[in-house]
């Protein structure tokens, strides 16, 4: 991760940013550059938004949105979670999303763990995803196969390859099974 400085990144200043196939994060008034995260951390995220996707829009229980899309933390800071999902009862009375940021954390935050993170890094983004409103954090660690599920800023519990992923009272009745995440090619 590379952080470069400025004096005070504005809104408009963050979004006018050069759509050069990087990912940033603002993050203590500072832009840092999240780089690229590598083809099997991509992958994972489809395949998460995928099914998590289409029974969204089918239940019309929300919006999910790509790890372009940042959030506006209590902080000010902007992060930007892999996959986010943010329930239709805190888009009540908008006929379209706002063009900008949406201020507060996504109700559900996906990270998808890359080589480049840090524990550090990622214990810090789940505290401020909870203190912004986040009710469910999935933290999914592809070299394992396994899902940390966080309701809180403390893992509540392990997912392996055998167990269901269940969005809980977030994303009701929405399972998967955790091996669909790490299924191995088969052309």
């Amino acid at each position: 991760m590379i952080t470069t400085s400025e004096k005070n990144w504005t809104d408009e200043a963050f979004m006018a940013l050069p759509d050069d196939g990087q990912r940033y994060e603002l993050i203590d008034g500072e832009l840092k550059i999240m780089g690229n995260s590598g083809m099997e951390h991509g992958y994972v995220a489809c395949i998460l938004t995928i099914f998590l996707g289409g029974f969204v829009h089918a239940h019309k229980l929300g919006v999910l949105c790509d790890s372009s899309t940042a959030f506006t933390m209590n902080t000010g800071n902007k992060r930007s979670p892999d996959v986010s999902f943010v329930a239709k009862e805190r888009l009540h009375g908008l006929k379209k999303l706002p063009k900008g940021f949406f201020q507060g954390a996504p109700d559900l935050a996906v990270e998808v763990i890359s080589p480049s993170n840090t524990f550090e890094e990622i214990h810090t983004k789940l505290v401020e995803y909870f203190e912004s409103g986040s009710r469910l954090v999935w933290v999914i660690n592809p070299d394992e196969e396994s899902v940390l599920v966080y309701r809180q800023p403390q893992p509540d519990r392990l997912l392996k390859i055998t167990d269901q992923l269940d969005g809980e009272e977030v994303i009701p009745e929405f399972t998967l099974a955790v091996s669909e995440l790490f299924t191995e090619l088969n052309f």
